[in-house]
Protein backbone atom coordinates (compact mmCIF):
# COMPACT_ATOMS: atom_id res chain seq x y z
CA UNK A 1 0.00 0.00 0.00
CA UNK A 2 1.64 3.22 -1.12
CA UNK A 3 0.86 6.57 0.51
CA UNK A 4 -1.78 7.57 -2.02
CA UNK A 5 -3.60 4.25 -1.58
CA UNK A 6 -3.31 4.65 2.20
CA UNK A 7 -5.07 8.01 2.07
CA UNK A 8 -7.72 6.68 -0.32
CA UNK A 9 -8.49 3.64 1.82
CA UNK A 10 -8.82 5.76 4.96
CA UNK A 11 -11.14 8.11 3.12
CA UNK A 12 -13.36 5.11 2.33
CA UNK A 13 -13.91 4.60 6.07
CA UNK A 14 -14.47 8.35 6.62
CA UNK A 15 -11.05 9.12 8.07
CA UNK A 16 -9.37 12.19 6.60
CA UNK A 17 -5.60 12.56 6.66
CA UNK A 18 -3.90 15.94 7.10
CA UNK A 19 -0.49 16.91 5.78
CA UNK A 20 0.85 17.05 9.34
CA UNK A 21 -0.41 13.53 10.08
CA UNK A 22 1.22 12.17 6.91
CA UNK A 23 4.49 13.89 7.78
CA UNK A 24 4.38 12.33 11.25
CA UNK A 25 3.72 8.89 9.81
CA UNK A 26 6.56 9.33 7.31
CA UNK A 27 8.93 10.22 10.14
CA UNK A 28 7.70 7.29 12.21
CA UNK A 29 8.19 4.90 9.28
CA UNK A 30 11.71 6.16 8.53
CA UNK A 31 12.83 5.89 12.14
CA UNK A 32 11.21 2.48 12.54
CA UNK A 33 13.23 1.16 9.59
CA UNK A 34 16.43 2.82 10.81
CA UNK A 35 16.23 1.62 14.41
CA UNK A 36 14.96 -1.81 13.42
CA UNK A 37 18.42 -2.60 12.02
CA UNK A 38 19.82 -2.24 15.54
CA UNK A 39 17.04 -3.46 17.80
CA UNK A 40 14.75 -5.82 15.81
CA UNK A 41 11.59 -3.86 16.55
CA UNK A 42 9.41 -5.41 13.85
CA UNK A 43 9.47 -8.05 11.10
CA UNK A 44 7.63 -5.63 8.79
CA UNK A 45 10.25 -3.40 7.16
CA UNK A 46 8.99 -2.64 3.64
CA UNK A 47 7.51 0.87 3.47
CA UNK A 48 4.32 -0.26 1.70
CA UNK A 49 3.84 -3.02 4.27
CA UNK A 50 4.39 -0.55 7.13
CA UNK A 51 1.60 1.64 5.77
CA UNK A 52 -0.74 -1.31 5.28
CA UNK A 53 -0.03 -3.68 8.17
CA UNK A 54 1.06 -1.19 10.83
CA UNK A 55 -0.53 2.17 10.05
CA UNK A 56 -3.80 1.35 8.26
CA UNK A 57 -4.49 -1.67 10.46
CA UNK A 58 -3.98 0.43 13.61
CA UNK A 59 -5.94 3.46 12.45
CA UNK A 60 -8.90 1.32 11.31
CA UNK A 61 -9.86 1.14 14.99
CA UNK A 62 -11.02 4.77 14.69
CA UNK A 63 -13.78 3.74 12.30
CA UNK A 64 -15.82 1.83 14.89
CA UNK A 65 -18.48 3.71 16.85
CA UNK A 66 -17.21 2.49 20.22
CA UNK A 67 -13.86 4.26 19.76
CA UNK A 68 -15.41 7.70 19.41
CA UNK A 69 -15.81 10.30 22.16
CA UNK A 70 -13.49 8.58 24.60
CA UNK A 71 -10.77 10.22 26.71
CA UNK A 72 -8.27 7.49 27.60
CA UNK A 73 -6.92 4.38 25.88
CA UNK A 74 -4.63 1.68 27.26
CA UNK A 75 -2.51 -0.29 24.76
CA UNK A 76 -0.87 -3.31 26.38
CA UNK A 77 2.02 -5.09 24.67
CA UNK A 78 2.34 -2.21 22.23
CA UNK A 79 5.77 -3.31 20.95
CA UNK A 80 7.14 -0.52 18.76
CA UNK A 81 3.93 1.47 19.26
CA UNK A 82 1.06 -0.30 17.49
CA UNK A 83 -1.74 0.56 17.47
CA UNK A 84 -1.13 3.29 20.05
CA UNK A 85 1.18 5.74 18.28
CA UNK A 86 -0.69 5.94 14.93
CA UNK A 87 -3.93 6.42 16.89
CA UNK A 88 -2.31 9.14 19.00
CA UNK A 89 -1.15 10.98 15.87
CA UNK A 90 -4.79 11.16 14.69
CA UNK A 91 -6.42 11.82 18.09
CA UNK A 92 -4.65 14.64 19.88
CA UNK A 93 -7.55 15.09 22.32
CA UNK A 94 -7.22 11.54 23.68
CA UNK A 95 -4.63 10.32 26.17
CA UNK A 96 -2.79 7.11 25.25
CA UNK A 97 -0.97 4.84 27.70
CA UNK A 98 1.40 2.44 25.94
CA UNK A 99 2.59 -0.45 28.11
CA UNK A 100 5.59 -2.52 27.00
CA UNK A 101 7.96 -4.67 29.06
CA UNK A 102 10.82 -4.51 26.52
CA UNK A 103 13.07 -1.58 27.48
CA UNK A 104 14.61 -1.11 24.02
CA UNK A 105 11.16 -0.81 22.45
CA UNK A 106 10.13 1.67 25.13
CA UNK A 107 13.24 3.76 24.45
CA UNK A 108 12.37 3.76 20.75
CA UNK A 109 8.80 4.88 21.46
CA UNK A 110 10.03 7.61 23.80
CA UNK A 111 12.21 8.93 21.00
CA UNK A 112 9.24 8.86 18.59
CA UNK A 113 7.09 10.67 21.16
CA UNK A 114 9.66 13.45 21.44
CA UNK A 115 10.31 13.69 17.68
CA UNK A 116 6.60 13.98 16.89
CA UNK A 117 5.77 16.06 19.97
CA UNK A 118 3.09 13.60 21.08
CA UNK A 119 2.15 15.13 24.41
CA UNK A 120 -0.90 12.84 24.55
CA UNK A 121 1.24 9.70 24.89
CA UNK A 122 2.68 8.05 28.02
CA UNK A 123 5.24 5.26 27.60
CA UNK A 124 5.21 2.75 30.46
CA UNK A 125 8.05 0.23 30.74
CA UNK A 126 6.35 -2.37 32.94
CA UNK A 127 4.88 -5.81 32.85
CA UNK A 128 1.21 -5.68 31.90
CA UNK A 129 -0.09 -7.42 35.03
CA UNK A 130 1.86 -5.06 37.31
CA UNK A 131 0.53 -1.98 35.54
CA UNK A 132 -3.05 -3.29 35.67
CA UNK A 133 -2.79 -3.95 39.42
CA UNK A 134 -1.61 -0.39 40.01
CA UNK A 135 -4.21 1.23 37.72
CA UNK A 136 -7.50 -0.47 38.41
CA UNK A 137 -10.78 0.90 36.96
CA UNK A 138 -9.00 3.82 35.27
CA UNK A 139 -9.43 3.65 31.47
CA UNK A 140 -12.29 4.19 29.01
CA UNK A 141 -10.81 1.89 26.37
CA UNK A 142 -8.18 -0.82 26.22
CA UNK A 143 -6.71 -2.55 23.20
CA UNK A 144 -3.89 -4.72 21.91
CA UNK A 145 -2.66 -5.97 18.58
CA UNK A 146 -0.76 -9.16 17.74
CA UNK A 147 0.15 -9.90 21.36
CA UNK A 148 -1.24 -13.18 22.71
CA UNK A 149 -4.44 -15.19 22.93
CA UNK A 150 -7.63 -13.47 23.96
CA UNK A 151 -8.23 -15.15 27.31
CA UNK A 152 -4.78 -14.07 28.50
CA UNK A 153 -5.31 -10.52 27.27
CA UNK A 154 -8.66 -10.31 29.06
CA UNK A 155 -7.08 -10.83 32.46
CA UNK A 156 -4.32 -8.31 31.72
CA UNK A 157 -6.59 -5.53 30.44
CA UNK A 158 -10.09 -5.80 31.93
CA UNK A 159 -9.01 -4.93 35.51
CA UNK A 160 -7.67 -1.57 34.29
CA UNK A 161 -10.96 -0.58 32.62
CA UNK A 162 -13.62 1.57 34.23
CA UNK A 163 -17.01 -0.09 34.79
CA UNK A 164 -18.71 0.00 31.37
CA UNK A 165 -15.30 0.51 29.77
CA UNK A 166 -14.53 -1.38 26.57
CA UNK A 167 -11.77 -3.77 25.60
CA UNK A 168 -11.38 -3.66 21.79
CA UNK A 169 -8.56 -6.00 20.70
CA UNK A 170 -7.51 -6.24 17.06
CA UNK A 171 -7.50 -9.84 15.91
CA UNK A 172 -7.41 -11.96 12.77
CA UNK A 173 -9.59 -15.04 12.96
CA UNK A 174 -11.35 -14.76 16.31
CA UNK A 175 -13.97 -17.50 16.67
CA UNK A 176 -11.89 -20.18 18.41
CA UNK A 177 -10.21 -17.69 20.74
CA UNK A 178 -13.56 -16.23 21.71
CA UNK A 179 -15.06 -19.64 22.42
CA UNK A 180 -12.00 -20.49 24.50
CA UNK A 181 -12.50 -17.28 26.51
CA UNK A 182 -16.10 -17.81 27.70
CA UNK A 183 -15.15 -18.82 31.24
CA UNK A 184 -12.63 -15.97 31.55
CA UNK A 185 -15.18 -13.41 30.36
CA UNK A 186 -17.60 -14.54 33.06
CA UNK A 187 -14.91 -14.49 35.77
CA UNK A 188 -14.00 -10.93 34.81
CA UNK A 189 -17.65 -9.71 34.69
CA UNK A 190 -17.40 -8.88 31.01
CA UNK A 191 -19.44 -9.60 27.91
CA UNK A 192 -19.07 -9.39 24.13
CA UNK A 193 -21.16 -6.58 22.72
CA UNK A 194 -20.22 -6.72 19.05
CA UNK A 195 -17.67 -8.03 16.56
CA UNK A 196 -16.52 -6.04 13.54
CA UNK A 197 -15.05 -7.98 10.64
CA UNK A 198 -13.23 -6.55 7.65
CA UNK A 199 -10.55 -7.41 5.12
CA UNK A 200 -7.20 -5.66 4.99
CA UNK A 201 -6.90 -3.85 1.62
CA UNK A 202 -4.50 -5.13 -1.05
CA UNK A 203 -3.85 -8.56 0.52
CA UNK A 204 -7.49 -9.18 1.56
CA UNK A 205 -6.55 -10.90 4.83
CA UNK A 206 -9.26 -11.22 7.47
CA UNK A 207 -9.34 -8.87 10.45
CA UNK A 208 -11.71 -8.52 13.39
CA UNK A 209 -12.30 -6.16 16.30
CA UNK A 210 -14.06 -7.66 19.31
CA UNK A 211 -15.95 -5.17 21.49
CA UNK A 212 -16.03 -6.41 25.08
CA UNK A 213 -17.75 -4.45 27.85
CA UNK A 214 -16.79 -4.60 31.51
CA UNK A 215 -20.07 -4.73 33.45
CA UNK A 216 -18.89 -4.78 37.09
CA UNK A 217 -15.87 -3.99 39.18
CA UNK A 218 -13.18 -6.63 38.71
CA UNK A 219 -12.48 -9.04 41.54
CA UNK A 220 -9.30 -7.97 43.37
CA UNK A 221 -7.61 -11.30 42.67
CA UNK A 222 -7.19 -10.28 39.02
CA UNK A 223 -4.83 -9.96 37.33
CA UNK A 224 -2.86 -12.84 38.80
CA UNK A 225 0.85 -13.45 38.29
CA UNK A 226 1.59 -13.94 34.61
CA UNK A 227 2.98 -17.45 35.15
CA UNK A 228 -0.34 -18.45 36.74
CA UNK A 229 -2.33 -16.96 33.86
CA UNK A 230 -0.22 -18.85 31.32
CA UNK A 231 -0.40 -22.11 33.27
CA UNK A 232 -4.20 -21.93 33.49
CA UNK A 233 -4.52 -21.06 29.80
CA UNK A 234 -2.59 -24.23 28.89
CA UNK A 235 -4.55 -26.41 31.28
CA UNK A 236 -7.91 -25.31 29.88
CA UNK A 237 -7.11 -25.94 26.22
Amino acid sequence: MNKEEFIQELNKININVSEEQMNNLDTFSSLLKEYNKKFNLTSITNNNDIYLKHFYDSIFLMSIEEFKNKSTLLDIGTGAGFPGIPLAIFNKNMKFYLVESNTKKCNFMQMIKEKLNLENVEIINKRAEDFAKENREKFDLATSRAVTQLKILLELEIPALKINGLFIPLKGEYELELKDSEKTLKSLSSQVKKVYQYNLPKENSKRSIIVIEKTKKTNEIYPREYSKIIKDSKNTK
